[in-house]
């Protein structure tokens, strides 16, 4: 079961009805395609089905791999992702607040920084690359010293690490709950929680070092005034706004996954009983 916590926290880096939108879809839609959140999909999209892989080696030995592998790409459905991604925002930012960031990313710096960043988490599919960007935000190098600095302000003015821990720790406790739900997992809440917050300390030290790794790797290319002018955006009323829709929207959409996934691994458990 620890182990399975490290996965979906590598993952990550309630169910909620579908409500509908209450915003300008057309600024929704714009705000959708100038975060390219469509290309993130494509590149979570490969996470699930890696991620799948992992829960199957770890939980399901004797299971028909075609099968399952379908399953997790259905459960990670693009349409389903899409649509809670943007519940999320039209719930979390008000109209000023969308255009002010559809603003920001619509500049040339903005769109740099977007492609830098899809860039980076699609490098991060290879376990390599990801071990090398760790290992390079943990040697602190003179010359990354002014962007590390950089990066560290914005993960700790953001409170990067405690959301990423809390997002992973919820979605494995969504997982736990789809189990249980499926009938192949008896464990009380108390029991999750303690054994979750056993390990906050191995979650939040796994967090630190992918968000230092992939922000240094990801903004490298920026010279000091473009990451200058990003981090005073990312300061703003709009860039907090945005940083915490960011995480209601994706928050939401990974706890639906992994309690469908947990869901999935108990009904593939009972298959294999049969």
């Amino acid at each position: 079961m620890h182990r399975l916590c490290r996965i979906v926290l590598t993952v990550w880096l309630t169910l909620l009805p579908v409500m509908g939108l209450t915003q300008d879809t057309g600024a929704l839609d714009r705000l959708m395609q100038v975060l390219r959140i469509s290309d993130t999909i494509e590149i979570m999209q490969e996470e699930g089905r890696r991620y799948g892989a992992d829960v199957a080696a770890e939980m399901l030995p004797g299971a028909d791999r075609d099968s399952w592998d379908d399953t997790v790409m259905r459960i990670h459905d693009p349409e389903r992702m899409q649509r809670l991604i943007r519940q999320g925002f039209d719930q979390s930012l008000s109209a000023r607040e969308m255009q002010d960031i559809v603003n920001f990313y619509s500049s040339d710096a903005g769109a740099e920084i977007i492609a830098l960043e899809i860039s980076a988490r699609r490098a991060f599919l290879e376990a390599e690359i990801e071990d090398n960007a760790r290992a390079r935000y943990a040697g602190e190098l003179p010359e990354d010293s002014r962007l590390r600095g950089q990066v560290d302000e914005m993960i700790a003015e953001s409170d990067l690490v405690d959301r990423n821990v809390t997002g992973a720790m919820n979605s494995t406790i969504m997982f736990y709950r789809g189990m249980m739900d499926g009938g192949e997992l008896e464990m009380t809440v108390e029991d999750m929680l303690a054994d979750l917050w056993s390990q906050e300390d191995a979650f939040r030290s796994d967090s630190e070092s992918w968000l230092g790794g992939f922000f240094l790797m990801a903004y490298a290319p920026l010279s000091p005034e473009q990451m200058e002018d990003f981090l005073i955006f990312w300061q703003s009323d709009a860039g907090t706004a945005f940083n915490m829709a960011l995480f209601k929207s994706f928050d939401r959409m990974y706890e639906e996954l992994s309690y469908l996934m947990g869901q999935a691994v108990a009904q593939h458990m009972q298959s294999e009983k049969l």
